[in-house]
């Protein structure tokens, strides 16, 4: 056997070796970043600033809130680092299936945050004195409305108004029935501990929807389709997400997003740590990132939802910006009604009352 001595050992060979070496500590300490979110919540540019910034790399999974459930329930919560289910998908699923940890909210740049935010999301994250989650992107839904009906059409339930007749345009979906609650001066989500009181309450909202068939254009079911039947003209009124208003008021000045009388609609989607995080560190620094106000902004040109980060606004591009400023003032903000965690069984009676409303003549 031929044994090599430090005279006969090659000496590229050594330093290649002691290369190599020197690597390995900094290849093993590499970390990454597994986030499970919504198209739009993780532009490439921000991620790609975050990477070079931490030298963490991000994993990007695009999700919604039944997959992101699906996924940590299937392996107790492990798989991902950090997932953004919304705020009313949070108690329920934790409750029952235990795949999210608590919030250490001393770990939170809170000064980044818009106070009212925090406060909605902790009251619908909290569980057994802890909560599950921090607000990251936020909209709602209200109405989308031509100049030419915006004096007829102010709540809800104008769009049953005679004037409109032919002319408008909703989902068969739950946002329907709770946005017609509230316009019929009736408090749904007071009602969700008292499930005789939710059914009385739905009763009305669906002779209401009952009533109002005839002026319905036709159920809309997709966004591209709503989008459509606005830019043409053969809507003039409709119930819809603020992103899709100011969308089409960039396109055509003469239509635009409105806060109802009643209040919009709000939801909230957070940011969830797993319960079986592997980096939770990465988590909390992702998070802090993107809530800085120029960040977030870019979030926002992306998606077109605005986030919970204070202050974000002045950094989006100006047509949203000012879209946004003209649909929200500071009252319709604190008007917003935030969908609280929905108790189990309400959502099938909702289904029935919507298939009642769906087969009537």
């Amino acid at each position: 056997m031929t044994r090599f001595t430090r005279s006969t050992r090659n000496p590229a060979l050594v330093v290649f070796a002691t290369l190599i070496a020197g690597l390995l500590p900094h290849l093993a300490a590499a970390e990454e970043l597994r986030l499970i979110t919504w198209g739009g919540y993780a532009p490439d540019e921000v991620v790609a600033q975050f990477e070079e910034e931490t030298g963490i790399d991000v994993k990007v999974t695009l999700s919604n809130n039944e997959d992101m459930i699906s996924k940590l329930r299937a392996t107790g919560g492990a798989g991902f680092d950090l997932a953004q289910p919304s705020q009313d998908r949070i108690v329920g699923v934790q409750r029952q299936f235990n795949i999210y940890k608590p919030i250490d909210y001393s770990r939170i740049e809170l000064a980044n945050l818009q106070p009212a935010m925090v406060k909605a999301t902790q009251r619908a994250t909290e569980l057994d004195g802890d909560f599950y989650g921090v607000p990251s992107v936020w909209g709602t839904s209200g109405l989308i409305v031509h100049d030419s009906v915006a004096d007829t059409v102010s709540d809800y339930t104008d769009l049953c108004d005679s004037a409109v007749a032919g002319e408008v345009s909703y989902r068969l979906k739950r946002p329907t029935l709770i946005g017609f609650a509230f316009a019929l001066g009736l408090d749904p989500f007071a009602a969700y501990g008292n499930r005789d009181q939710y059914q009385s309450i739905m009763a009305q909202v669906e002779d209401k929807l009952i009533d109002c068939k005839a002026n319905v254009k036709t159920y809309w079911t997709g966004g591209d389709q709503l989008l459509a039947l606005l830019r043409t003209g053969e809507v003039k009124a409709a119930m819809a997400w603020d992103a899709g208003g100011w969308k089409l008021n960039a396109e055509n000045p003469d239509i635009r997003f409105v806060a109802p009388e009643s209040g919009a609609l709000g939801w909230i989607d957070t940011f969830a740590i797993p319960r079986r995080s592997e980096n939770e560190s990465a988590a909390y620094r992702w998070i802090n990132f993107v809530m800085q106000p120029e960040i977030a902004a870019k979030i926002t040109n992306a998606s077109g939802n605005f986030t919970a980060s204070k202050g974000a606004d002045e950094f989006v591009r100006a047509e949203l910006r000012d879209a946004y400023r003209a649909s929200f003032s500071d009252q319709a903000i604190n008007n917003i009604k935030w969908y609280p965690p929905v108790p189990p069984g309400l959502e099938t009676l909702e289904g029935q009352v919507l298939d009642r409303v769906q087969a009537a003549n």
